[in-house]
């Protein structure tokens, strides 16, 4: 195991992160008072300087026009983009448009792949993924309400859906669906292509999260399917295969999850101890930085994030050498630590700058807002915990 990087990706790394820094983090003012729609022309601008200067999709297969990073190599990309929360959206290589090229790459036809893969990996559409439902637990994909009904050779699908990420304006939507209720708990439910313009297909509302609708891009949609109807050549990849795909696609996208997450520790670590230094607390000139429980809040964090970081590019290393399923263990741990490791960081970064902390004057309150749902989404921290906790006392049963 050798986390060694070459000459050439320590340049991409560095690109990248100057990019963020000179480009990206001086328009988060501006982000984070705006409706991203309203975000959008001067977001296509800065894209484009990507593409340019070849940067774009790190994750997606250079035949495809990606850069055909590692599992690893994609880590550390992930890494240095979570510093902005534009960074991935301007690299194209955000989710759940990452998570769905992987699937169109992996099970799609030929005929899916020119139409819907080739237009998404360039940037010029968007997609969403429609699987977790309004009441049953998102957290187990097989417990679902929405079904997909053969009639003739179309499929005819109806359910509720809810927390369908970007569903606000993308092109299609990737829709996890029962088709064989009577099949084994896991093999009944399949994935769908769903043309968002699909008659039936209702896109009821963006959720307000915390408080904020969202819009485009940046929206989480509800969304109700009432008897819409898509050919059976919508399928992607064999009947009943949906649990199965979902499992493939999660794990890979939890180490991106991870990656940026740690990018957003590393910016508040960062904002944190620069606002300590800084800030003065008494009339002799002594700083916030003279405080021992700051002090402590330092060493914690900055022991934190290492430890998690480490965890993560093993976990990564793992997927690149033994594949998904037996990293599966590493990818449950990652996900709840490295989401608890950022909610601890931003937390203590939002404490030291106090009353500002509080406000839109720097993006630590968007990180507080924003990234809570990481111990929820993909896998809550009970489910993830319980679930590893039982594979590991499997292996001690006599």
């Amino acid at each position: 195991m050798d986390f060694t990087i070459s000459d050439k990706m320590q340049t991409i790394l560095d690109l990248i992160n100057e990019f963020v820094d000179k480009e990206l983090i001086p328009l988060e003012p501006e982000f984070v008072k705006k409706e991203f729609r309203d975000m959008e022309p001067v977001l296509e601008e800065k894209r484009r300087m990507v593409k340019q200067m070849e940067l774009w999709g790190p994750n997606h297969p250079q035949e495809l026009g990606g850069m055909g990073l590692s599992m690893l190599e994609h880590g550390l990309v992930s890494e240095a983009l979570g510093r902005s929360p534009l960074g991935h959206y301007v690299f194209g290589c955000q989710a759940p448009d990452a998570g769905n090229i992987e699937i169109l790459h992996l099970h799609g036809t030929d005929e899916q792949k020119e139409k819907l893969l080739k237009p998404l990996i360039k940037g010029e559409i968007r997609s969403c993924f429609s699987m977790t439902e309004v009441d049953l637990p998102g957290s187990n994909p097989v417990m679902m309400d929405t079904t997909a009904v053969k009639d003739g050779n179309d499929y005819i699908i109806n359910g509720h859906k809810w927390y369908t990420t970007a569903a606000d304006g993308s092109k299609f939507a990737i829709v996890m669906a029962i088709t064989n209720p009577e099949a084994p708990v896991y093999l009944r439910a399949s994935m769908i292509i769903v043309p968002c313009d699909t008659p039936g297909f209702n896109l009821v509302r963006n959720i307000p999260v915390m408080g904020h609708e969202g819009s485009s891009y940046a929206s989480h949609g509800e969304i109700l399917y009432q008897n819409c109807r898509v050919p059976q050549s919508n399928l992607l990849g064999q009947e009943g295969m949906g649990f199965v795909i979902a499992q493939e696609r999660l794990g890979p996208g939890r180490i991106h999850h991870c990656m940026r997450w740690l990018g957003i520790c590393k910016r508040s670590f960062d904002l944190m101890c620069k606002r300590a230094n800084e800030r003065l607390i008494a009339p002799n000139g002594k700083t916030l930085a003279t405080r021992q429980i700051v002090q402590q809040w330092v060493a914690d964090s900055a022991a934190e994030i290492q430890a998690a970081r480490l965890m993560t590019l093993y976990a990564a290393w793992r997927i690149d050498t033994v594949g998904p399923k037996d990293a599966r263990d590493d990818v449950s741990m990652i996900k709840y630590v490295v989401a608890n490791t950022m909610q601890h960081v931003v937390d203590r970064a939002l404490q030291v700058y106090g009353g500002l902390g509080m406000t839109d004057d720097t993006i630590i309150a968007y990180f507080f807002r924003h990234e809570r749902a990481a111990r929820i989404y993909d896998g809550a921290d009970e489910v993830h915990k319980t679930s590893l906790a039982k594979r590991v006392l499997q292996r001690y049963e006599q």
